[in-house]
Parts: structure tokens; sequence; C-alpha cells
């Protein structure tokens, strides 16, 4: 979690310290524990709302310097729109909003209580995830600071509620899920001379301090089990590839487990196929599905999930050396398919060829889910709003589409089909790795779901919620750690033992 905030639960009978946030709807409605708060200042909020035209919208705030009546210095409120309509999703929210309000503060006391009354613990742990997942920023590598950049000031934010006991219970779980966002956000935000494949696999194997099991296949490892494809975008670097297996052993022994597999490019020129120079340095972020899938089981390991987990991340450079890979060469495939190369820069479809048959041959799970930033055309088709999702599994899909609407890491479906498939077909191997420019996210999908066989499948294209997204309430950091809480959610509601 970021070490300037703090975040804690007290009762709301608690002092308020420093910076006060309410809630109000479009009303102007306070709970009843707030109205007892504010007492005869709830007269100035509503003169101070009526001359700032503040209606209680949701996620609108009012802020209030030393308000008269009060002992806190500034009074916050946050409008939660209309009480009927506020989600799940919303609350989060709004602890992101007020998190965004209270830079340079030392202690602030947040009334987690709606108007209809006190946040349940659940609410209340979400207004204290989204304030976590907001506060956080990578500056690890700035030396100067600005005269007035306090963004590593210690905040204390105490969240006043009903029930303490219950909130801090609600609240466990998720503080390791907001870990698990955080931790794949260093990884997309890490610079590449820095986070090259053999430090990504040491940082994957920091996952053993929570129990999970981890294995690091090297070049030869890779090279005698026929990983062609994975090894044919790797030769062009110095940098040698990993393959990373991490397990989570929390269901039965031997019970059929989940598993998740990310694409893990930790820089892209493109290789002989080189991009344009143009926001080319972006191209860290590459591996974006393999920094998810680390987060995620972080994520899993930490709250302890009551289920059999297994996390795969094939880890490359792709760059554009006298011995890089060649478009026109044919390489064989673990699977013992072989592919044409028609494009070096269609090469996260490779890695993730040789792990998805991988995972799917030595564990047999009961579903596979793969993320990869893979690309660009998902991002004519969806833009940064939502992630493509691409299935051979109706049912795996309607989960999918459902956990997104409830965390707001939404996908949306695109077709699939034997026409696309044809595209792909090469007249001197098995298949090429590039169709033509129409369908490209359609078309990189088929050539996945070669490599999965009878295995219940999705393929979550990323590449425009990964990296560069723009700004939420949550998030203001240029890797977002798109797919923790989304997976996360998946295997909580429709996979893990219930308690």
């Amino acid at each position: 979690m970021p070490d300037a905030v703090k975040v804690g639960f007290v009762p709301f009978s608690a002092a308020a310290r420093g910076i006060l946030v309410v809630f109000c709807d479009e009303a102007m409605k306070f709970g009843a524990a707030t109205s007892k708060a504010l007492g005869d200042t709830a007269a100035v909020v509503k003169r101070a709302a009526a001359a700032s035209k503040f209606k209680g919208k949701g996620a609108s705030t009012l802020d209030i310097l030393a308000p008269e009546g009060l002992k806190a210095g500034r009074l916050i409120v946050v409008g939660t729109g209309k009480a009927a309509d506020i989600k799940e999703s919303d609350v989060l929210k709004f602890g992101g909003v007020l998190a965004g309000k209270i830079r340079g503060a030392e202690a602030v006391t947040v009334m987690a209580e709606l108007p209809s009354g006190a946040m349940t613990a659940g609410q209340a742990a979400s207004v204290a995830s989204g304030v976590l997942l907001r506060a956080y920023a990578f500056d690890r590598y700035k030396t100067k600071k600005k005269d007035d950049d306090d963004t590593n000031a210690s905040v204390a934010v105490s969240i006043a509620v009903d029930d303490v006991a219950a909130a801090k219970k609600a609240f466990a779980p998720d503080g390791h899920i907001v870990d698990g966002v955080i931790l794949a956000r260093d990884l997309v935000n890490e610079p590449p001379n820095v986070l090259f494949p053999v430090e990504f696999a040491r940082r994957a194997s920091e996952l053993k301090k929570l129990g999970v099991v981890v294995e690091v296949l090297d070049i030869k490892a890779m090279e005698k089990l026929g990983m062609g494809a994975l090894l044919g975008v790797s030769q062009g670097s110095t940098q040698p590839g990993r393959m990373v297996i991490m397990r989570w052993n929390g269901g039965k022994k031997g019970e059929q487990p989940v598993a998740f597999v990310g694409k893990g490019v930790t820089f892209d020129t493109g290789g002989i196929s080189i991009k344009p120079s143009g926001s080319m340095e972006e191209m860290k972020g590459d591996m974006g599905g393999a920094a998810c899938v680390v987060g995620l089981m972080h994520a899993l390991a930490g709250r302890k999930a009551r289920l059999n987990v297994v996390g795969a991340i094939g880890i490359v450079e792709n760059m554009p050396d006298g011995n890089a890979q060649r478009p026109g060469d044919i390489v064989t495939s673990m699977s013992g398919q072989t592919i044409e190369i028609i494009n070096t820069d269609a090469e996260g479809r490779l890695v993730l060829a040789d792990v998805l048959w991988y995972v799917k041959e030595k564990f047999k799970p009961k579903f596979m889910v793969d993320l990869a930033t893979l690309t660009g055309a998902i991002l004519v088709a969806l833009g940064t709003e939502h992630a493509g999702l691409f299935s051979n599994n109706d049912e795996l899909s309607e989960r999918l589409y459902a956990v997104g609407q409830a965390t707001g890491e939404k996908v949306w479906r695109l077709p699939m089909g034997p026409e696309y498939d044809k595209m792909m077909d090469s007249q001197f191997a098995d298949m090429k790795n590039a169709g033509a420019r129409n369908g490209g996210s359609i078309t990189a999908a088929q050539f996945l779901q070669r490599f999965v066989g009878d295995t219940p499948w999705a393929h979550l294209d990323i590449a425009g919620t990964a990296m560069g997204a723009p700004k939420t309430e949550i998030n203001q950091s240029w890797g977002s750690g798109y797919g923790v809480r989304l997976l996360d959610r998946l295997v909580s509601d429709y996979y893990e033992a219930k308690k």
C-alpha cells in the first residue's frame, strides 16, 4: 500500500481530526451520525452549497475552509447522487474522490455514512480501498521535488464506522487486493532497463513469501520443452527470456486449478519489423498482462483464496539484433504446430502460444484466461473504456462481463469464427503469426485459440486499459493495474470454495 497514506477504522463517536469528510445526496441530506457530527455547521454547508451551485451529484465535492462550528480545519462534502442509484463500484470511487482532495493533510476523518444510514462493512472497506488506490504514485526515480510537492507527506485517514471490528474484517482481504493492484502498477511503470526479463522473474519469485510455489524456466529449460515460438521472440535480445509458473494451492489437494496466463514483453521495439519512434517509450508497458497475473497471484495468496490457481507468464524482450527473428522465418511451437513469421511485431501471440499450451498440458485447468497488451486494433474498436474479450466458452464470457460491470474493469466480447481463422492460414506453415489489417484483434485471438484445445478459455486484449488509459477517480498512474480486481472477483464470485 502507499507508504504516505495510512488507513484505519474508528467509531462514529471518535473526535474528528484534521479534515472532516462527509457524504450527502442530491437532496443535500446527511445520515444521522453525520448530522450529529456537523451540528450547527449543517446550515453553513447548505449556504456554501447554494453559493457554489453544489447539488450533491455523484463524485462531486464541496470544500469548505475553516467551517464555523467545527474543530476540523476543513470540511469536504462528497456527493453521492441519488441514494437509490448508488452502486458498489461507486463507493470505491467515492474513496478515490476524497483522496484526491486531501493532499497536504496530516489527518483526515471520513464519516462512512450514506444519507440512508451507516455504510456496510463492505462499503467502508471499499472507501478505504479507493483512498489507497488513488493515493498511489510512481515517483521513485525523481531526485528533486517541487517546493509544493507534499505527495510523500504521511497522511492518517481515519474512517469512522458503525462497527469497527466488522469494517476491519471486511478490509482484510480488500487490502491484499489493493496490494496486488499496486504491485501490477509498479511493474508496468518500471523502466525497461530496470525491469528486464530476469529481474521480472526475480520479482515474481518474491511471491514465495506469501506461500506461492514459484518455478522459473530459463532458456535451456524452454529449449528442452520445444518452445520455439517464445524463444524466437527473445533471440534478438541480449536479455534472456524466462517463463515463470506460480501456483497457489489454497484448495483441496489434487483439485483441478484455474489458470491465468500473461504476456510479458518487457520492451517491444517490434523487432526487425521495427515500430515508428513516436511513443515507442510506452512499449515498456507491453508486459501489462504478466504484471496483472503477478498482482493477481499476490492478491489471492495474500487473502488466502480457497482454491488452486496457476499463474503463468512468458517474459521476453523483442529487439532488432543481428540474431533477431526475421519475417519469413518458420518456427515450431511447443504444440508441434509450425508458424510462419509475417511480422516480428506480432510477437506477443507467439509468447502466449507456448505458455498456453504448457499450462493446458501440464495442469489441465478448469479454464484459462490470458491477458495481453496484444493489438493496437483493440484501441480502434473499443477505445480505453473496455478490454476486448474473446472466448470459446459462453459461461466464462458471461461471468467475466458480470464481474467487469461490478468492478468497473469492463470487458466487451467480440466475435470469433472459422471465417476469421482462415485469415491466419499460411502457404508454407500450419499458420502465420499475422493476418490482414482488418479484424486485427480478432485474428490475433483466432491464432491463440489454436493453442488451447478444448479447455474453456478467454483472451483479454488489454492494450487500451493496462497503460496510458485516461486517469480515473481511483487511478492517476500511467500503469493502471487493470485486471487484478476483475479476475479476483471472478474467482471469488464463481470458483472459490465458500466458507
